[in-house]
Order: C-alpha cells, then structure tokens, then sequence
C-alpha cells in the first residue's frame, strides 16, 4: 500500500498539481442571437514586458470583440489591455467568484465594464432585483481590485432583425431601463458611465441587422470613445 501511494505521488510529481485541476467549463450563451463574434468568450491577457506601465482590463458582452482591437491600439505604448468577453449578466451563477478570478490575473488599474444584452430576457434576472444585483457586482469589483478605477459602459441598442434603423421596442425598452437603473447605481456608488447607448442611439444606420451586433464604423466610434474614457482614468489622480 505504502509503495503504491509513493508511486502515486510520483506520478504526481511529473504531471504538476494541474493535473488534479478540471478545466473549467467554457462560457456558453443558449441564445443563438447572442453569440460573439470573432475568437469567442475568453480572458485575453496582454503579455506585460514593463510593470511599471499600467494594466486596463475591458469586461463586457459580445459587443466587446467589435471594439478590442481599436483600444487595443489606441492604448498602445500606454496601457497593456486584458479583455473578457462573457456571456454573463448580474445575477447569472458563481459571477461573483468568476469575477474575483479574473481581477487576480491583475493588478488593474482601470476596469471598464458592461453587463448588459445578456440579461434582458423574461427570468434571467429576477423582476425587480437588477439594481441590487448590479450594486454587488460594483462591490465586489472593489473588493477584488480596490485600487482600480471603475468605469460602467451603458449597452447598446437593439434595433429591429432586418431593418437596422428602427429600434426593437420589445428588447430596446428593457435595455433602456436596464441603462436608467445602472446609472443610478453608478451616481451612488461614485463610478462615471461611458454612455455607448447614447453614443450609437443615433447612429442606427450602423447596425449590422441583426438585432445586436454592428458594422466596422460603429464598432470603431465605440473603441474610440472607450479608450477615451479608459485614457482620461488613466491621467486622473487617485
């Protein structure tokens, strides 16, 4: 007995502790209409060859990949910027701790989060608990980083599938109240709000007529005002 339990940790030995580790179980999203584009739900880290130059992190649905590269190069030389491309909304399960996971591959010191077009739908998030729901994830951004500067980004319309200059009334009603409630929360909790809904409200030309996605133009009018916004915590003292 003894001799197998010394070849055990052997074997141990050779493998790494990793082995004993599950991978764990990849983001997926049921909704067909909501699936990223591009390489996915991931953490896409920055590789880091300075400390001293100071770390973003993006966190946000899909809409994230549209406009990653785009502050990606804005933020060059400046800023190493990590994204996390999820398909979560506030009250989706184990967020809080996924959350804490994520913040620990930093430090950051500037997190510009949305959380947005993967909650709208009828029991995703519990009738009335969105703005509770959205003030644990403010607060457990600041336990898990509480020297980062947090910026909340509003989400974007949802228009009509096939006629990208009307907005869904249906969708984009709970998307505007859902953005009315964040930004109560963000006034109380002291967090500014990088307003993408506003930004794009009159520009719906620019959807892609799909409902949710958008064209190269939008995407890159939504990567100019973040890295904007992310440039501005950036300069601003502590």
């Amino acid at each position: 007995m003894a001799i197998r339990f010394l070849v055990f940790l052997n074997v141990l030995s050779l493998l790494g502790a990793g082995a004993l580790c599950a991978d764990p179980a990849p983001a997926k999203e049921a909704d067909a209409r909501l699936q990223a584009d591009g390489s996915g739900w991931r953490l896409q880290k920055a590789q880091v060859t300075d400390a001293k130059r100071p770390r973003v992190l993006l966190a946000g649905d899909f809409i994230l990949n549209g406009y990653l590269a785009g502050v990606t190069r804005a933020l060059e030389g400046k800023a190493y910027v990590d994204a996390w491309v999820n398909p979560y909304h506030q009250a989706s399960a184990r967020l809080h701790t996924m959350v804490a996971e994520v913040l620990a591959q930093g430090p950051y010191d500037v997190i510009h989060f949305n959380m947005g077009l993967h909650g709208w739908q009828a029991g995703r998030i519990p009738e009335g608990e969105f703005d509770h729901h959205t003030e644990v994830l403010v607060d457990v951004l600041r336990k898990a980083a509480p020297k980062a500067r947090l910026i909340w980004a509003s989400t974007t319309p949802v228009t009509v599938k096939g006629k990208p200059g009307e907005l869904d009334a249906e969708i984009d009603s709970v998307i505007v109240e859902h953005n009315r409630i964040a930004a109560n929360v963000m006034r109380e909790k002291d967090v500014p709000v990088n307003d993408l809904y506003l930004l794009l409200v009159d520009q719906l030309a620019l959807a892609r007529g799909d409902q949710f996605h958008w064209t190269g133009p939008a995407y890159k009018m939504l990567g100019e005002a973040v890295a904007a916004e992310v440039t501005k915590a950036l300069q601003s003292p502590r």
